[in-house]
């Protein structure tokens, strides 16, 4: 069965993964962390593509952006991969692609999942145990959520302004959200759902996003399809 085009979708927040190959690492040093942040920011200011969350682990990325158009989020991957990869290939002598085949993305439900899935990316270090504290770790947003440090490149989504009325209000109730433990049933839909490409969020959500772009964007039934005859037997029973 041929796969279906990567869905993406205007002014939504999409939930983003980047692998290295063979999951080898794509970061060796702070300079590294440093060039690819660089050149994502850049990237996600000339194809306006709303930066909210992100995270660089060793031998991959996170990120939850909201591309403005149907084109921003792959012209933004891309243009990434054309400066970090050949960089990367120069300093440690490689050639060869330095990516896991293409990036894999999730269409997230704001209302249900946008905060949750925003956790999720900035709790990986504490879930490798590289730290402690997710708000001590350099190369993510923690800290700017929380209000310990500021990035400017980071776009706060409408459902961060809501956690408060100043940004201390809102630093410490994201804090507090930060410091609670995702289930294993949260992280394992939100990276079940990405690696797939399918849409993350309600029936209601799904439903309403087939409908909007004419194409399936969740699994589909298991099993073969009822014959009507199976149907109607079943009604005058």
């Amino acid at each position: 069965m041929a796969r279906l085009p990567r869905l993406v979708v205007p002014q939504q927040p999409h939930h983003v993964i980047q692998r290295g190959i063979d999951r080898q690492a794509i970061f060796r040093d702070d300079e590294d962390y440093a060039a690819f942040l660089k050149w994502l920011r850049e990237a996600a200011r000339q194809f306006k593509v709303a930066l909210h969350a992100y995270v660089l682990m060793p031998n991959h990325v996170h990120l939850l952006v909201s591309p403005s158009d149907a084109t921003g989020l792959g012209k933004m991957m891309q243009w990434i991969g054309r400066y970090y990869v050949p960089y990367f290939n120069h300093k440690y002598q490689r050639v060869g692609t330095l990516w896991q085949g293409r990036y894999r993305a999730s269409v997230i439900d704001s209302e249900q999942y946008f905060m949750t899935c925003s956790r999720y990316i900035e709790l990986n270090p504490v879930r490798a145990e590289l730290v402690a504290d997710p708000a001590n770790y350099p190369w993510s947003s923690c800290s700017h959520h929380i209000g310990t440090r500021t990035d400017p490149y980071i776009t706060d989504h409408s459902l961060y302004w809501r956690l408060g009325n100043t940004p201390f209000e809102r630093e410490a109730a994201y804090k507090a959200l930060v410091e609670q433990a995702l289930t294993t049933a949260e992280m394992q839909i939100i990276q079940g759902t990405t690696l797939k490409g399918w849409a993350l969020g309600s029936e209601q959500f799904k439903t309403g996003l087939e409908r909007q772009v004419k194409r399936r964007v969740q699994p589909g039934k298991r099993g073969r399809p009822r014959k009507p005859k199976e149907a109607s037997e079943e009604i005058t029973k």
